[in-house]
């Protein structure tokens, strides 16, 4: 595979037709400071711009004719893992001494719908190690752990995990069992945690755990670590509805020995480093919703205009065109929202309710699309020919995980209802 920069002068000469008008044209400088809106800039820079294409390159070249296979049987992409640590994927917004890209959270945005677009699947591995693990150790770790962590993450040498979901601890902290004690000098970690993307790859993981009481109230620990200590296990990947080859596991902690060295961020300061995370890794998801929903749309238009019936192509039926219609206009909506809060995150703007808006509306536009992609497909749509399902299935996910649509319902509310 060429490197980045090879791949960034192959392709900044030229865009290919089908995504003129629609790609060129997204901001990367929507958002407001107050209730009022703030300057827009619809234009994306040239370095937005090349890593956009490199990563639609890679994707529409390598990734894309794979991924159904790897869906199908459920195979881990290690081969594409591997060549976006080269190209620089896997650390986007992470500066360039930490072993990161250097660039910023919107072209991260631009090449995660890419990668997602191919394959839903490949692109939540990214999402994983670029904001849920790399974000928050630039921004909570010491420069110890930057140096052991944060650097082979970044530049895609090694795998990192996010751990906070347990078997009965999910959008409520509150119920979390998973607990560390503090014995002299030394940390001890027991309890569990499910549903962790990357689990059963990862080498590094960022674990979540109760550390103390206030009252009722229960205070927690950010803990980083390596997943090869002992006491650590690791269980089967799970059996999922889709994206099946982003594995997932249960995490197993039992009496694993820790020091305060594996503290990330204050200690009794690990829920504000999670919520802090969950920001940043919204709109990584509503990134990756951004490309499951194209993927449809385009399958959809092109088959609209091959598929013959009633005397010509189905596109000139209006009951198809006003799904395309609708299909399109949420698609863009989206993209909007999810460029906005990304633009907002590289001004250093708090941008928790723009994260959530874009992470609701762009996970429950995938759904709608894809669904809709189905329907225009007919038949085939329910099969595993075209491509619909596999869409349909992955889309699913991305209003659950890192917030369920009803938690960021319940975020978006809490900062319009703030005095």
């Amino acid at each position: 595979m060429p490197s980045a920069r090879v791949l960034f002068e192959r392709v900044a000469t030229r865009t290919e037709p089908r995504y003129k008008g629609l790609l060129n044209r997204v901001p990367c400088g929507v958002g407001r400071t107050t209730r009022e809106p703030g300057d827009m800039n619809f234009d994306l820079t040239e370095e937005q711009k090349m890593m956009r294409d490199t990563a639609r390159e890679f994707a529409t070249r390598e990734v894309e004719p794979k991924a159904a296979m790897l869906d199908e049987k459920g195979l881990w992409p290690t081969e594409f893992v591997q060549k976006m640590g080269e190209l620089g994927f896997m650390g986007v917004a992470i500066p360039d001494e930490w072993g990161g890209s250097g660039m910023d959270t919107v072209s991260y945005v631009l090449a995660m719908e890419e990668i997602s677009r191919a394959c839903a699947s490949t692109g939540v591995i990214m999402s994983v190690n670029n904001s849920l693990f790399c974000d928050p150790v630039l921004k909570f770790g010491t420069e110890q752990q930057k140096r052991d962590y944060l650097v082979p993450c970044a530049s895609g040498a090694k795998l990192g995990s996010f751990a906070l979901t347990e078997p009965m601890s999910g959008s409520d902290a509150q119920t979390m069992v998973t607990a560390v004690e503090t014995h002299g000098d030394e940390l001890i970690l027991n309890g569990s945690k499910n549903f962790i993307t990357c689990g059963n790859h990862a080498d590094f993981t960022i674990v979540f755990a109760v550390s103390a009481r206030d009252g009722k109230k229960l205070m927690h620990d950010a803990l980083l670590f390596p997943t090869d200590l002992p006491g650590v296990t690791k269980s089967p990947p799970d059996e999922k509805l889709g994206i099946h080859a982003a594995h997932s596991c249960t995490l197993y902690f039992e009496n694993v020995k820790l020091t305060k060295a594996n503290l990330l961020g204050p200690e009794h300061k690990g829920f504000k480093v999670a919520m802090a995370t969950l920001d940043g890794g919204r709109i990584g998801i509503a990134a990756q919703a951004l490309g499951i929903a194209r993927a449809s749309l385009e399958k959809s238009i092109a088959y609209s205009k091959d598929r013959k019936a009633f005397g010509g192509p189905i596109a000139n039926l209006q009951a198809i065109q006003f799904m395309i219609a609708d299909m399109a206009t949420q698609l863009d909506a989206a993209r909007l929202l999810t460029l906005r809060a990304a633009w907002m995150k590289d001004q250093g703007l708090r941008n928790s309710s723009e994260s959530a808006m874009a992470k609701l509306f762009a996970s429950e536009a995938a759904t709608f699309i894809t669904h809709k992609g189905i329907q225009i497909h007919g038949g085939y749509g329910y099969t595993r020919e075209y491509g619909l399902e596999r869409h349909y299935r992955d889309a699913r996910i991305t209003e659950i995980y890192e917030g369920t649509s009803e938690i960021q319902r319940v975020v978006i509310a809490a900062n319009e209802l703030r005095d």
